[in-house]
Parts: structure tokens; sequence; C-alpha cells
């Protein structure tokens, strides 16, 4: 039975015990790589969220109350039926975001993951006991925030959503998922159908497809008590502050500028194939893409060639329909920013080796060799299928420029000597890093985030982070008998 073959696949949100659109504007769902109309989704309204919240407020307290085993059900049946209907939302995922096969794959296997994950957050420990001064039982003990709000963006929409989604749900939370509207069905009506067809009591996954009004409803609404958002360093800057002058907590997966640093004994061909993978995978739409490649003076005209030479061979193009190494990007905004950052940056002693061309929405792998913290596409985050190459002589100077960065989210040393790249990722604070690995690696029982631009630590990923993340923390004291003041 296929998941979404209701004609109704565009009603979201729940209210009175059925199913029905949002009350806003009408929006296509638009295959980027041929500007075909996939779909139509009705957009919610901030009056929407307030509807959403109020029946999520009440659909949680019965959720959080029931035994655990009863949740952790819903969880391990929303993950048999990723697995179940992998390829149907595989190739909605490939339609609608521009994923290759193999990545949307990917996307489908980590929600699975994440559920299975998620499922056994029920049944851990929920506080601990506590050493007291004082003749009683005195203890710490969890319990779910209420309803919390997940605002996911279009790149990777379905890990990026299901990774707060999940958690938040099996610890006893209600959750309202504001997808972008790019990305509506496998953002969000993929989410609602899993969970709905899971067994999940109705009213607790809504989801808001709406511009920046609906998230600013979303993040302010009294009901809503912690807000988990991905997206870009800008946006996310402006979601902690409105969360902040209302006093709840803000999780902020942000944006990358990740570097791949290539040491002088490392394996030139195999720094290749990671530096590829690491910049060009999914269109260098994800936030641990490799933004920045430190090579070493004694490899780095070698890695040039080789990595443009890799650059011109991959294939291009319709990954529905022809068997490509990368796909369109989402849409004609994102290529012209990506195409700007690469015109501005060539000159100045900056080389196209490889790509600075596009046709429609597909922008062709591209190397640029000779960059400096001064070039404008080794400075800010591209979000493209560009490969900024720097040279560096010293390990300090490559310290120097790993560093030459606002952001800190994923670091990759590539070595021969496993231990000198650990000694040297200790001196350059990122929130994830792999030896002998590329920036963009993502498992959902390990913890998630960076550092600085990057947003605010680990808040996925693993039991510890979620339960952190989505629950809050109460001290209890219990005496046999009242305590006796002086007055």
């Amino acid at each position: 039975m296929a998941l979404l073959d209701s004609s109704r696949w565009n009603d979201l949100i729940f209210e009175g015990g059925s199913w029905r659109p949002g009350s806003g504007a009408t929006t296509d769902v638009i295959e980027p790589a041929t500007g075909e109309t996939l779909g139509q989704v009705n957009l919610a309204t901030p009056a929407d969220v307030a509807r959403a919240a109020e029946v999520a407020a009440g659909a949680q307290r019965e959720w959080a109350a029931l035994p655990h085993p009863a949740r952790a059900a819903v969880l391990r049946k929303a993950a048999q039926l990723w697995a179940e209907h992998a390829e149907e939302i595989s190739w909605w995922n490939v339609r609608e975001v521009g994923a290759v096969p193999g990545m949307a794959g990917f996307a489908v296997h980590v929600a699975e993951q994440e559920c299975w994950e998620a499922a056994s957050l029920p049944s851990r420990p929920y506080g601990q006991l506590v050493p007291s001064e004082e003749p009683r039982l005195s203890m710490t003990r969890r319990y779910p925030v209420g309803v919390v709000g997940v605002i996911s963006p279009f790149n990777v929409p379905i890990i990026l959503g299901i990774r707060s989604v999940a958690p938040a749900l099996a610890l006893g939370n209600a959750v309202l998922l504001k997808p972008d509207p790019r990305t509506a069905v496998t953002g969000g009506l993929v989410l609602a159908r899993i969970f709905q067809e899971a067994g999940l009591p109705d009213g607790l996954l809504q989801v808001l497809v709406g511009g920046a009004d609906v998230g600013e409803a979303l993040i302010t609404d009294p009901r809503v008590g912690v807000v988990s958002f991905t997206g870009s360093t800008e946006a996310g800057r402006r979601v902690g502050a409105l969360a902040g002058s209302h006093l709840k907590r803000a999780h902020l997966e942000l944006g990358g500028n990740s570097a791949l640093l290539v040491l002088d004994d490392a394996d030139v061909d195999a720094a290749v194939n990671l530096a590829a993978w690491g910049s060009w995978f999914h269109q260098g739409q994800i936030c641990m893409t490799t933004g920045r490649h430190l090579v070493h003076e004694r490899v780095y005209d070698d890695f040039v060639e080789r990595l443009a030479d890799k650059a011109a061979k991959l294939p291009v193009g319709d990954p529905a329909r022809e068997q490509v190494a990368l796909g369109p990007v989402i849409d004609a905004g994102q290529r012209d920013k990506i195409h700007e950052l690469v015109t501005s940056s060539v000159g100045d002693g900056v080389r196209l080796a490889a790509g600075g061309t596009f046709d429609r929405l597909f922008y062709q792998p591209t190397v640029l060799a000779g960059v400096s913290p001064s070039t404008p596409a080794f400075a800010q985050e591209i979000f493209g299928p560009v490969a900024p190459v720097a040279r560096f002589g010293s390990v300090e100077e490559a310290i120097a420029l790993a560093t030459a960065s606002e952001y800190g989210l994923s670091l990759g040393i590539v070595t021969r000597d496993a231990m000198r790249g650990v000694e040297l990722a200790d001196r350059i604070p990122t929130g994830i890093v792999h030896i002998n690995d590329q920036t963009v690696n993502d498992e959902a029982n390990a913890p998630f985030g960076g550092t600085g631009a990057s947003g605010t630590g680990s808040r996925f990923g693993g039991a510890e982070a979620n339960i952190d993340a989505f629950t809050e923390t109460r001290w209890v004291t219990v005496r046999s008998t009242p305590a006796a003041f002086p007055f």
C-alpha cells in the first residue's frame, strides 16, 4: 500500500478529529530538475499555529501518561514503516529535493534508525538520586517539555526533521513541525503519514507548512516550550533572539564551512576521493559539506590537478531519469548565490581549475585553487558544489587557516599517522571531527552539533543529548515526616 496515495495528501493539520489543509494560500511543490509541478500544499497561517498548539497541548498530557512500552511501540512501528515504504519515499525525495538515489536512500535509512534509537528512550532511567544534608530522599526527575516546535530546512528534510520529531515524541512530547515550503512532502507529509500509520494518537504531530510568519508564531506561542531549529546561521540568530525574548530554549543547528586538512604524508588519491565526496555529495547542500580544502604544499599541486580532473568527469543531471553523481540545486536563488561566490572569488590569484558553469539548476562541480581567508568562497558558506583549495606549509599555518572561520561544525584530517591527526584535531575546535574521512557523516546514535556560528552544541543524536534537549529537570525530595522549622 502506498503511503502517499490519498487525494487529500496536503491535509496536514489535525483538528477536531480529522486532518485538514492549512487555511493560507496554496503553494506548488516543484521538481527542481524539470520545473514540473508535483502537487500543491495549502500553507498554514499564524492562526493555524495557535489552534494546532492548543490541540497538541491537550493531546500531550494523555500521551505522556501512557506506560513507556506504549510510546516505544509507536516508535518501533514507525521505524518499520520507513523501511517498508523506503522506495516510495526515496522516489519523492529524488524528485522534490533533487537528491541522487543514494542520498535519498541514505536519508530514509537514517530516519529508520532515528526511530529505532528513539524507541529506546521511553525506558531509559529518567532521574537519579542526589545526596542531601537533610534526612530525606533527594532525587532529580526528567519530565517532558510539553509541546516542541521543530523548524526544518529544504536540503535534507527527512533527516533534519525526524532527528527532532522522533526523540521528542518518544519522551512524551507533542510536536509542531514546520518544514520548508519547498520540501513540504518529504519534510512534512511523509513524517505525518508515517506516524499516523504507526498509531500515534491524534494531535501529537501536526505539520504546519509556511513561511517566516508561521515560524515566528510557532516560536512565540506560549504552549511551545522548546524550539528545535535547523537552518542558516543568519536565520538561527533571529530564532535564538526571539526564543530568548520569550524565555524558552532554542536548539540551533546552523551553517558550516568545514575544513578538510590534507597533511604532507597523505595518500593523494585517497584524499581526492574524500574531498570530492565531501564537497559535491548532494550538490554541496549539506551543513557539514567540506567548504575549505587545506592542503600541504608538498602534495598541493597534485591534489588540485587530480580533484579538477575528477570534477570534469562527474555526470550532472536529472537524478530521477539519469545515472548521475550530482543533481540540481534547490532553486534559482540558491544557484545564483553559489555562482556569485564563485565569480567574485576568481581573480586576485584564485584560479578556476574546474567547473564554474551551470545549465538551469545544474551547477557543475567546481574547484577553486589558490584561495585565502580573504576569498569570498573561503570565508562564506557556499552551500553548493564548490571546492576551494588553499595551500599551507606548516602545522601552525594549517591550524591558523582551519580556525580562520566563525563556523565550527565538522573537521576532516587526512594523514597516514592517525594519532598525529588526533593531536592536530585537539587544536582546532569543532563539534565533530573525522580522522581519515571527509566531513559529511551522520549516525542516529551519535551526538551532532557545532560550535561558534554553527550552533549551540550537540543537541541531536544519542540518548544523553536527546533527553537533555526534549525534557525538563525537576528536583524532588521526600521525607517520612514533615520538616520542623523554628518559626
